[in-house]
Protein backbone atom coordinates (compact mmCIF):
# COMPACT_ATOMS: atom_id res chain seq x y z
CA UNK A 1 0.00 0.00 0.00
CA UNK A 2 1.12 3.86 -0.85
CA UNK A 3 -0.83 6.41 1.10
CA UNK A 4 -1.52 9.67 -1.11
CA UNK A 5 -1.60 13.27 0.00
CA UNK A 6 -3.63 15.64 -1.12
CA UNK A 7 -3.42 19.47 -0.40
CA UNK A 8 -4.44 22.84 -0.93
CA UNK A 9 -6.59 23.04 -3.98
CA UNK A 10 -6.41 19.53 -5.11
CA UNK A 11 -7.92 18.51 -1.64
CA UNK A 12 -10.87 21.27 -2.10
CA UNK A 13 -11.72 19.91 -5.77
CA UNK A 14 -11.20 16.19 -4.66
CA UNK A 15 -12.63 16.27 -1.68
CA UNK A 16 -10.32 13.60 0.26
CA UNK A 17 -7.18 14.85 2.11
CA UNK A 18 -5.74 10.96 1.71
CA UNK A 19 -6.32 7.42 1.08
CA UNK A 20 -4.51 4.05 1.23
CA UNK A 21 -3.51 2.76 -2.57
CA UNK A 22 -2.70 -0.96 -3.26
CA UNK A 23 1.02 -1.36 -5.09
CA UNK A 24 1.92 -4.77 -6.06
CA UNK A 25 4.97 -3.72 -8.07
CA UNK A 26 6.94 0.00 -8.19
CA UNK A 27 5.50 2.44 -10.40
CA UNK A 28 6.37 5.66 -11.85
CA UNK A 29 5.01 9.04 -10.88
CA UNK A 30 3.73 9.33 -14.20
CA UNK A 31 1.80 6.02 -13.94
CA UNK A 32 0.23 6.92 -11.09
CA UNK A 33 -1.12 10.43 -11.98
CA UNK A 34 -2.34 8.61 -15.42
CA UNK A 35 -4.45 5.95 -12.85
CA UNK A 36 -5.48 8.75 -10.99
CA UNK A 37 -6.65 10.52 -14.11
CA UNK A 38 -8.68 7.37 -15.14
CA UNK A 39 -10.75 8.10 -12.02
CA UNK A 40 -12.83 10.79 -14.43
CA UNK A 41 -14.42 14.17 -13.07
CA UNK A 42 -12.15 16.07 -11.22
CA UNK A 43 -9.57 13.29 -11.02
CA UNK A 44 -8.83 13.74 -14.54
CA UNK A 45 -9.11 17.70 -14.63
CA UNK A 46 -6.11 17.69 -12.39
CA UNK A 47 -3.85 14.59 -13.16
CA UNK A 48 -4.65 14.57 -17.00
CA UNK A 49 -2.14 17.04 -17.77
CA UNK A 50 0.21 16.92 -14.91
CA UNK A 51 2.48 19.72 -15.63
CA UNK A 52 3.20 22.13 -12.70
CA UNK A 53 1.78 19.50 -10.06
CA UNK A 54 4.17 19.12 -7.45
CA UNK A 55 5.23 15.73 -5.83
CA UNK A 56 7.05 14.24 -2.94
CA UNK A 57 7.82 10.85 -2.01
CA UNK A 58 8.67 10.10 1.55
CA UNK A 59 8.99 13.62 2.24
CA UNK A 60 11.80 13.95 -0.33
CA UNK A 61 10.32 15.81 -3.93
CA UNK A 62 10.52 13.80 -7.20
CA UNK A 63 9.94 13.87 -10.55
CA UNK A 64 7.37 12.41 -13.30
CA UNK A 65 9.86 9.59 -13.69
CA UNK A 66 10.55 8.74 -9.83
CA UNK A 67 9.51 5.29 -9.24
CA UNK A 68 7.14 4.87 -6.18
CA UNK A 69 7.34 1.33 -4.29
CA UNK A 70 4.99 -0.13 -1.48
CA UNK A 71 5.06 1.47 1.49
CA UNK A 72 5.79 5.07 0.14
CA UNK A 73 3.97 8.05 0.87
CA UNK A 74 3.08 10.52 -1.84
CA UNK A 75 2.15 14.31 -1.41
CA UNK A 76 0.41 16.16 -4.32
CA UNK A 77 -0.16 19.51 -4.61
CA UNK A 78 -0.21 22.39 -6.99
CA UNK A 79 2.42 24.70 -7.47
CA UNK A 80 3.57 27.09 -4.91
CA UNK A 81 2.96 31.12 -5.95
CA UNK A 82 3.50 34.63 -4.41
CA UNK A 83 3.34 38.00 -5.24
Amino acid sequence: MIKLCFFARFREKLGVAEESLPLEQPTTVSALMSQLAGRGGAWQEIFDCPRGIMVAINQDMATVDSLIHDGDEVALFPPVTGG
